[in-house]
């Protein structure tokens, strides 16, 4: 796995193709004049962004498979440059962003998203590390992934979702919160309004593999459909320390997803999970209240029933597991 240091490499990608392609560079510009406000819920802060390129990915059907793979190649337009990684993956600059540097990171085939390969998340920390100034993150094929056809991570630039740096305040995080831990790092679990969370801190790559690899274990033991747990996933490292943050989920969309009265236009992922919630709906951003993300989080994760039966089984499964 390659220890490479990405980000001058990404940062010179972002500048070719916001000097080449005009999708991106309009929609970075208009990104950098977004409307920003703030909620608080209790002592987690929410940050609502304004965001109209954003309703493509808010109301994408995940059933329609007619159309051309847009992370495939030949679905992307000629200006899309692509710096491959590993030899198995493609970075790319995400032209409908919510970070002012954001990307899109697909695997060259053409494979559905899961998990299930334990490499995924060997992948994902290796990445963390190749980009240390951006939070990578992972979206269950049923919760907010915009192409569950096509196996992808993304990434967006740090300081932009607030239980980010939340659950890295070791206040959050008391004795009894922890399952399991040792001198390099423990995993723990809490509710966070409503957010069931799972957070594996450890300064040891492997061990950090394996805590994930055994709550998604728990996780399959739990689950009655059969499929992939459902799940978000966010990633970063900070120094030597691996930063794990999962979000089992109960439910793809709130009841009330939709447009018009009464509805609101967001299908929860990865990001508004951390605390930002891109609006496409102008009326969606001017009225959501804290009560509305708090039901919301409630709504679409997981319930305290189902948290103790994942980490009943996390507690059997083996602390070593082959990677």
């Amino acid at each position: 796995m390659t220890a490479e240091d990405y980000s001058g490499r990404v940062d010179e990608l972002f500048e070719r193709q916001l000097r080449d392609w005009d999708t991106v560079r309009d929609n970075y510009a208009a990104l950098d004049g977004a409307c920003l406000r703030t909620l608080e819920l209790d002592d987690a802060l929410i940050v609502l962004q304004h965001n109209p390129e954003r309703r493509r990915s808010a109301a994408a059907r995940l059933d329609d498979t007619s159309q051309p793979c847009f992370l495939c190649r030949d679905g992307q337009p000629a200006e899309q440059e692509a710096i491959v990684w590993a030899d198995r993956y493609k970075i790319q600059v995400n032209p409908y962003p919510i970070f002012p540097r954001h990307l899109t990171i697909a695997s060259l085939d053409h494979v559905a998203q899961s998990l299930a390969s334990p490499t995924r998340v060997a992948d994902m920390l290796a990445l963390a590390r190749a980009l240390p100034q951006y939070v990578v993150f992972y979206n269950g094929a049923d919760c907010g992934a915009s192409a569950p056809h096509h196996f992808h991570f993304q990434a967006g630039i740090k300081g932009l979702m607030p239980l980010c740096d939340e659950v890295s305040d070791p206040v959050m995080w008391p004795y009894e919160s922890h399952l399991e831990g040792n001198n390099t790092g423990f995993v723990g679990c809490t509710r966070c309004q409503g957010r069931l969370l799972f957070y594996i801190h450890t300064n040891n790559e492997p061990q950090a593999a394996i805590y994930f690899a055994r709550l998604y274990i728990a996780m399959l033991g739990v689950n009655e459909h059969g499929r992939e747990p459902s799940l978000n996933l966010l990633c970063w490292v900070d120094g030597d320390d691996y930063h794990l943050l999962l979000v089992p989920r109960a439910k793809h969309r709130p009841a009330c997803f939709g447009t018009g009265r009464g509805k609101l236009l967001v299908s929860p992922a990865s990001v508004e999970m951390g605390g930002l919630w891109a609006l496409p709906v102008q009326d969606d951003y001017d009225t959501l209240t804290a009560q509305q993300v708090s039901d919301i989080y409630n709504e679409v994760c997981i319930d305290n029933a189902t948290a103790v039966a994942i980490i009943d089984h996390f507690l059997t499964t083996e602390k070593t597991l082959p990677l």
